[in-house]
């Protein structure tokens, strides 16, 4: 990533979980001689001013509803991974036009700015909440990768759209694992909707090394979805419990908004055109037009017998395959064994 050296990235939404991971992989090495943070949470931004005190780091205030302040910070950018994003699927469902102006129209204003600014790739973030959506969030997540996907189609110049879909991020902010310790540490019972419901596993070094296969491969319109292992969240719930050596009650709450027993990271349709590249497959864009007969007049017989991939039909793990996986990831040797080294869970 050599040539990486005189480039500037943008991050938006840098300042959330997946910025702070990138930052992690990039701030202390001679990839990119300036990264942008932006993202409308001053408070945040300033925290992360004053934690990282470092020259490589610019800071841009504002919002990728507002196209003049996303085109602002995007002049002179060589690279933009687009992270900002309603990501809470109870606060979506209830306010679903908010997300539909951040995940939906915030997406285009990134694409837009970045075409006129002659920025060279462009990384939209999605969830595997976007296929076969049934809430809010999953259906401006999935109409998002619908505007990329569009977008690349008619870009006439130097700027490459792709994407990344990924399922859960652990310890990612809002996600349920923070709150499982929260709940630990206070005493409480912890709150599960469905002990059978599955998701996946993935780390946020994960998530940047999908980030960076697509950075290093993705052609126009590509869609780059990792392979992960899952596991049930009652098996999440009491592998927390064993490492903290805990014995708080388990409470089961039910299924709340708009949340699915299993995630889909591909559709069979996506499966069926999927190109397997080892760690990750590679969707690419369909890029017929509108008269779709003059490519065929019959449908595809075999792809009744093709399954997605989502969390039920992948990797499974058990109780000591989380511990050993949970065991691994800094947040947990932050919180749960007061250290930052590498603990190497026996199992």
């Amino acid at each position: 990533m050599q040539k990486l050296k005189d480039r500037v990235l943008l991050i938006t939404g840098g300042t959330g979980s997946f910025g702070n991971a990138v930052l992690n992989r990039f701030l202390h090495t001679d990839h990119f001689k300036e990264i942008r943070i932006f993202s409308r949470d001053e408070k945040k931004q300033d925290d992360m001013r004053n934690q990282l005190k470092s020259e490589k780091l610019k800071f841009y205030i504002g919002d990728v509803r507002d196209y003049n302040s996303v085109e602002r910070a995007m002049r002179g950018v060589h690279y933009v991974f687009h992270a900002a994003a309603l990501k809470q699927v109870p606060s979506c469902e209830f306010f679903p036009i908010e997300a539909t102006k951040t995940n939906v129209f915030g997406t285009q204003n990134v694409i837009d700015a970045a075409v006129f600014n002659k920025v060279s790739k462009v990384i939209c973030l999605s969830t595997d909440k976007a296929a076969y959506p049934i809430n809010a969030m999953g259906i401006s997540k999935a109409l998002m990768e619908k505007v990329a996907i569009a977008a690349s189609r008619n870009i006439v110049g130097e700027t490459t759209v792709c994407l990344t879909r990924y399922g859960n991020v652990m310890a990612s902010r809002g996600s349920v694992i923070p709150l499982f310790l929260k709940q630990i540490k206070d005493g409480n019972a912890l709150t599960i909707t469905d002990p059978n419901m599955t998701r996946f596993l993935m780390s946020l070094e994960e998530a940047v090394e999908l980030v960076l296969f697509a950075f290093e491969n993705g052609n126009q319109g590509d869609l780059f979805v990792n392979k992960a292992p899952a596991g049930t969240i009652g098996d999440l719930a009491q592998a927390l419990k064993e490492l903290c050596k805990a014995d708080n009650e388990i409470k089961v709450i039910g299924t709340r908004h708009g949340e699915k027993l299993y995630e889909t990271l591909c559709t069979r349709e996506e499966m069926q055109k999927a190109e397997d590249m080892g760690e990750f497959y590679r969707i690419p864009a369909d890029n017929r037009n509108l008269n779709y007969n003059q490519y065929f007049s019959e449908g595809e017989t075999d792809l009744s017998v093709i399954e997605d991939y989502h969390s039920h039909n992948t990797e499974q793990l058990d109780v000591e395959g989380m511990k050993a996986l949970l065991s691994n990831q800094p947040y947990i040797q932050r919180e749960v064994f007061g250290e930052i080294e590498a603990v190497q869970y026996p199992g």
